[in-house]
């Protein structure tokens, strides 16, 4: 996969833009949800992917979605835009790392 690069002040962006892995931040302590994916219902759409705010979601080696739970924010936007219902959640005190 190609790295994608910001464009220079002022200059007209005529594609989609992608924010920085972790834009906002580290996540603390308050996040309530974590994105759990089941890898046998994925379709490797990419749909959540692209939808991602802070960019925390990777593809492995056979195109399924990783998240990378140290910038995730845990606003399920992945969840609701996956096609496929591969992406639900899991509350933070029920998780095991």
């Amino acid at each position: 996969m190609a790295k994608l690069k910001r464009k220079p002040p002022g200059e007209r962006i005529t594609c989609i833009t992608y924010p920085e892995p972790g834009a906002m931040g580290e996540t603390g302590k308050w996040r309530i949800f974590r994105p759990v994916v089941d890898r046998e219902k994925c379709n490797k759409c990419q749909i959540c992917w692209m939808y991602c705010p802070d960019a925390v979601i990777t593809l492995d080696e056979e195109g399924i979605p990783k998240m990378d739970l140290v910038y995730c924010k845990g606003c399920l936007i992945c969840e609701q835009v996956c096609p496929a219902k591969a992406i639900t959640r899991i509350r933070e005190t029920e998780a095991k790392e």
